[in-house]
């Protein structure tokens, strides 16, 4: 199960990347100092916030939006039922977030940024899908909840 799982969230990042650019042009070195640069800013994310756009929201093309809304929609009624299907709320999520990356027509720095915050966000629920307890779980919930936040603090 568990390998099912690897192989499913690999390829969900596979179709993450290729739907979001095209790096195939890039040379090998250049795709290792975008790993490192991932980490890095991964890193920025998480110990020092965003950047707004000259003190505005980043823009978000109005064809993401409603994934975003249906992917909060879903963690706050989740947490509003005290429900304990966490990982249909994850496969849920996923579903959202794919479509989210797929109708992704975004570029630019609104784009690097909404990265900045996408990134993580997958990472979360990627966490929820293999969470092993209810307790566990709602840790989680409550980091997707505050994700959903950021998305809202920086994004409109």
């Amino acid at each position: 199960m568990k390998q099912a799982t690897i192989i499913i969230a690999s390829l969900f990042m596979s179709f993450f990347v290729l739907s979001c650019g095209d790096t195939s042009k890039e040379k090998p070195e250049d795709q290792q100092k975008e790993t490192v640069n991932q980490e890095e800013t991964d890193h920025h994310v998480k110990s020092e916030g965003f950047e707004l756009n000259n003190g505005e929201k980043w823009l978000v093309n109005s064809e993401m939006k409603p994934f975003v809304a249906k992917g909060e929609k879903l963690i706050n009624e989740y947490i509003a039922n005290n429900n304990t299907e966490y990982k249909a709320l994850a496969a849920q999520l996923k579903e959202q977030n794919s479509q989210l990356i797929s109708s992704c027509t975004m570029d630019g720095k609104s784009h690097e940024v909404l990265h900045e915050w996408l990134h993580p966000h997958l990472e979360i629920v990627k966490e929820l899908s293999s969470a092993e307890t209810n307790e566990v779980a709602n840790e989680i919930v409550v980091r997707l909840k505050t994700s959903y936040g950021m998305y809202h603090q920086y994004f409109q």
